[in-house]
């Protein structure tokens, strides 16, 4: 075995591939060094940020495979991995795509089955799993539309305005405009489902934070408070869109009724 050294360590991981033999060639090599499991976890966590996107889990494959070999010999790295494997799988997670994220919960799985750590610790790093992915659907959700918003703020005043029905004279206009208080129609009922839709979201997300702050240590209690009143507010502001929308459909859908029943009496 070749002698231990931060540069060599760090050599040795820019040179790490995802094939098995690369991945436990290293891991032989690091639990042979296990008496500066300190160090090596450090570089570890600042290689692991530095590495190329499609690098990544490889670094995850590498202290998985460390920490389970390496527990016979004694609990050095299962110890010195604890405080950064948190950080490490949000790290991954947020980058990674959604192949990568199966691969994480499928580590995360295989650490569950076989108690490597503490359920505490455990916990945290599927919470942190849970949350960023409600944070990355919740950056399509339906109120960041900006697209179908201008749609909806740019529809015809007569496609939800009664008293300019009276302007209908004739049964083309009249149909013309049916058409397009019908097209109104569908485009809000389906923007006030997905709207709803992302109020459940949020409310969800609100409550997995409220779980996930009460098990961070108690220095962390300030932050806690101050998280789940931004979650309530997120709630109640898109709870205001939501109504307003629902009274728009309300209004458009008022206005096909009045002009089905105009168009039936026109000649």
């Amino acid at each position: 075995m070749s002698a231990f050294s931060e540069a060599a360590l760090e050599k040795k991981l820019s040179e790490l591939s995802n094939s098995q033999q690369s991945v436990q060639t290293l891991s032989l090599w690091l639990i042979h060094h296990r008496k500066h499991s300190r160090t090596i976890v450090s570089v570890w966590i600042n290689e692991l940020k530095k590495a190329p996107l499609s690098r990544k889990l490889t670094f995850l494959y590498l202290a998985n495979d460390v920490i389970q070999n390496s527990k016979k010999k004694g609990p050095e790295f299962t110890q010195d991995f604890a405080p950064v494997i948190v950080e490490a799988f949000k790290h991954v997670n947020r980058d990674g795509e959604e192949g990568c994220k199966k691969q994480l919960g499928r580590v995360l799985s295989i650490w569950q089955e076989r108690a490597v750590y503490e359920n505490i610790l455990l916990d945290q790093l599927s919470q942190t799993a849970e949350l960023i992915r409600a944070l990355q659907e919740l950056e399509n959700a339906a109120s960041g539309d900006s697209v179908l918003r201008q749609r909806i703020s740019s529809l015809p005043a007569e496609v939800h305005d009664t008293s300019l029905l009276h302007s209908i004279t004739d049964k083309e206009s009249g149909e013309r405009l049916s058409r397009l208080v019908e097209d109104a129609c569908m485009l809000l009922a389906d923007y006030s489902g997905r709207l709803a839709a992302e109020i459940d979201d949020r409310r969800q997300l609100t409550r997995t934070l409220t779980v996930f702050l009460q098990s961070q240590k108690d220095g962390l209690t300030q932050n806690e408070q101050k998280l789940e009143v931004h979650g309530s507010e997120l709630a109640v502001s898109h709870e205001a869109v939501a109504k307003e929308y629902k009274r728009k459909l309300a209004r458009v859908t008022q206005v096909r009724k009045e002009l089905r029943s105009r168009l039936n009496n026109l000649p």
